[in-house]
């Protein structure tokens, strides 16, 4: 099916496919919305895979392309942390409605949690599947050599290499804007579960990242799980499977919180 477009005040035409809940297979909880990695989209395997999962339950469920990304309006290098921070913004307040649990894979998990920040009472739980969270200041510049740098600032890019696609572009806008965006130097208060799914065999983020998160969040009910030789896709059977169980057990635990 072609997607829907969402206009945000910001001028960005936003793709997004929603599927509606359905009483009449048990559809009560909260609206699932998939948060994507950097340069992906939402055909990849988890969004589809969990839209499955939420339309075989009747469950409410919401992805989309941030700009720059996908099928949405905008080109990738004129984009930052910020600008999909907005994106998604627009997409929970518009698109949605109650209750949200948000599923966050890469650097969807660090808008998951400058979400959590943003609108902590319209989260009813979180999962994330190797979180990303500051990965602009702790991945790209901390490594980034002195040539880098100064190519950085004196062009306003750089490019990396990906092992899955075409290299990144990483403009100097990105970086900066990353570092109004951080959410590992300052309080992060998640008042609800969270659970965190992150494979050991993981070349784009480091079970160090993962324990970092775990340690520095303040929260009551918050898990994190291991996947050994798992890599940073987490899309083997088993690793889906993992997946919608951990959004099974918030959603469920939610839906009995109603009644």
């Amino acid at each position: 099916m072609a997607p829907q477009y969402l206009e945000t005040a910001s001028g960005r035409r936003i793709a997004y496919h929603k599927t509606e809940a359905d009483g009449e297979t048990g559809g009560t909880g909260p609206t699932v919305v998939f948060l994507g990695g950097l340069k992906s989209d939402m055909e990849g395997t988890k969004a589809l895979y969990l839209e499955d999962w939420a339309r075989a339950r009747g469950q409410g469920f919401l992805r989309f392309d941030y700009s720059g990304h996908g099928s949405s309006s905008g080109r990738f290098e004129d984009g930052c942390i910020g600008d999909w921070h907005e994106d998604t913004l627009a997409a929970v307040e518009q698109l949605t409605e109650g209750k949200i649990l948000p599923v966050g894979s890469s650097m969807g998990g660090w808008q998951a949690l400058l979400l959590a920040k943003a609108r902590p009472e319209r989260i009813c739980g979180l999962v994330t599947i190797a979180a990303a969270p500051d990965f602009t200041e702790d991945s790209y510049w901390a490594n980034f050599t002195e040539a880098q740098k100064a190519e950085l600032d004196s062009r306003g890019r750089v490019e990396l290499p990906s092992d899955y696609m075409e290299p990144y572009i990483v403009t100097r806008r990105m970086i900066e804007d990353g570092r109004q965006r951080l959410v590992l130097r300052s309080p992060l208060v998640l008042p609800f579960p969270v659970r965190c799914l992150q494979g050991t065999d993981d070349s784009a983020v480091s079970t160090a990242t993962a324990l970092r998160l775990m340690e520095h969040a303040t929260c009551e009910d918050m898990r994190l799980t291991l996947v050994k030789d798992a890599d940073h896709r987490f899309s083997e059977p088993d690793c889906l499977a993992l997946m919608s169980a951990a959004v099974a057990e918030i959603c469920d635990a939610e839906i009995c919180h109603r009644q």
